[in-house]
């Protein structure tokens, strides 16, 4: 069943999506926090994972976000929402402090709000088109390299072992 087909039949529609997208927010925090805490891996590997993870995920849930963005005045003012967001800045704050741990804390809130904002700005977009999966990994390849570049030319290049 489609969230268009859900929505239709329920007579309480703002609250469906409300739950639908207090998911997505939930979920969205849960990849950031487990590709961006992985100390496994560096940290340039780790943001590539997370472009490519964050853009098939807008590619796949293209048409659901349709459906939310239609009721996002009803709920972006929510607790949930601000909830939502201040989790997902302490992760990407807590990955900056990783990245750039010589930089200043404005280069790192700098660094954190141009990834996030370019990267969800620009996957929505994207995802409103119909692509291959080759095409959506040659695209999140080149929105890493772009991330990458930015955060070595601040820094994280120069350091041994990074």
């Amino acid at each position: 069943m489609s969230v268009g087909s859900l929505y239709q039949y329920f007579p309480n529609k703002a609250a469906i999506l409300f739950r639908i997208q207090r998911d997505e927010w939930r979920q969205t925090t849960d990849l950031l926090r487990t590709i961006l805490e992985d100390a496994s891996k560096p940290p340039l590997d780790r943001l590539r994972a997370l472009v490519h993870a964050f853009i098939c995920s807008e590619c796949e849930e293209a048409a659901v976000r349709a459906a939310l963005d239609d009721a996002a005045p009803l709920y972006r003012d929510a607790p949930e929402a601000e909830e939502a967001r201040a989790a997902g800045d302490r992760v990407i704050e807590a990955f900056m402090r990783d990245v750039l741990p010589d930089a200043s804390d404005a280069t790192r809130e700098l660094a954190g709000d141009l990834v996030m904002t370019t990267m969800s700005t620009v996957g929505k977009e994207f995802s409103e088109e119909s692509l291959s999966a080759a095409d959506i990994s040659a695209y999140a390849d080149a929105m890493a390299d772009m991330f990458c570049a930015y955060l070595g030319n601040h820094g994280l290049g120069r350091r041994p072992g990074r």
